[in-house]
């Protein structure tokens, strides 16, 4: 489906990695949230994944591509627009978790060796 809409290989450079085992690649460290580094060797280069990712993210290649996937899934009525998010599929920030923000005074008290 994205095939037309990569760029052609020109011959006056060398030899380009599979655009699908880039975009594959992109999708694995998004999704799994792995390192570059730790990307499995199945992909490619971490290098050479993550060179494209940047660039193609700079130009607007991957905003394009979910358009186009996400006219097409609509154009053929597979396409839910409905969104619902409930407590469970939002995560506050580990600051958020209630501790207060100020430790408590000091009490006026004796200490405890009095």
């Amino acid at each position: 489906m994205l095939e037309p809409l990569l760029p052609v290989r020109n011959n006056r450079c060398g030899r380009w990695r599979d655009h699908r085992q880039v975009i594959n690649g992109v999708i694995h460290r998004l999704s799994t949230g792995v390192q570059w580094r730790e990307l499995p060797d199945r992909f490619g280069p971490w290098k050479t994944v993550h060179k494209r990712h940047l660039l193609r993210s700079a130009d607007g290649t991957w905003d394009m591509f979910l358009q186009h996937v996400q006219a097409a899934a609509d154009a053929e009525g597979g396409l839910d627009w409905n969104i619902n998010v409930d407590s469970t599929s939002v995560r506050a920030h580990q600051h958020a978790a209630g501790a207060p923000k100020n430790p408590p005074p000091a009490s006026p008290g004796p200490s405890k060796g009095a």
